[in-house]
């Protein structure tokens, strides 16, 4: 009879040196563009889907965590970019929320359209803000299915008091979802 499971989840080797820990994303142009980043290396090294996320505090541009595409490589259908940065976030933070009051308020930024599944761990994850990259319809022309999303899925996020910017640099969040197509990128849930 084999162990019991357990899930461990770990960053790609090459994040250490992709990513400045230290450093200050003030605009929301730089928080995306280090989301869009992330997605773009991830294609290049091969080591998940052309998705990328990052978790900051909202008001110093500190960066939390990180979260790339990791389902393929990792053999788990949860590891969508922004459930890892949530996951991530939350370890590095020690919170169970990124809500807690004894914590500064915190966004995530994420190359894509978040998926049915990463919207609903938005909302739980206590982030006060969604900043988008390319769109769902954007991600659907490769075929990758986003589940039920609809308007009133933002508007619900919304009610709850989250923030939501759609759009923000999608020609060059669009351009890694086109190389990941160019280099025949596997859709693992079309």
């Amino acid at each position: 009879m084999s162990p019991l499971p357990e899930v461990h989840i770990t960053y790609p080797d090459w994040v250490s040196s992709a990513v400045d820990w230290d450093r200050r994303y003030d605009s929301v142009e730089d928080r995306m563009r280090l989301a869009i980043a992330l997605s773009r290396e991830n294609v290049l090294r091969e080591t998940g889907g052309p998705f990328g996320a990052a978790v900051f505090e909202s008001d110093t541009g500190a960066l939390a965590a990180v979260g790339m595409n990791l389902v393929v490589g990792r053999h788990n259908s949860v590891l969508h970019a922004e459930m890892v940065a949530i996951m991530m976030a939350e370890g590095r933070l020690g919170s169970y929320t990124l809500g807690a009051a004894s914590l500064p308020r915190h966004e995530i930024v994420t190359s894509c359209d978040p998926c049915a599944m990463c919207l609903g761990a938005l909302l739980w994850s206590g982030v006060k803000r969604l900043v988008c990259g390319a769109t769902r319809q954007d991600a659907r022309l490769l075929a990758f299915d986003e589940g039920p999303v609809f308007p009133e899925s933002y508007q619900y996020l919304r009610n709850r008091g989250i923030e939501v910017v759609q759009g923000v640099l999608r020609e060059e969040a669009q351009a890694v979802l086109q190389l990941y197509r160019d280099r025949g990128g596997l859709i693992y849930n079309g």
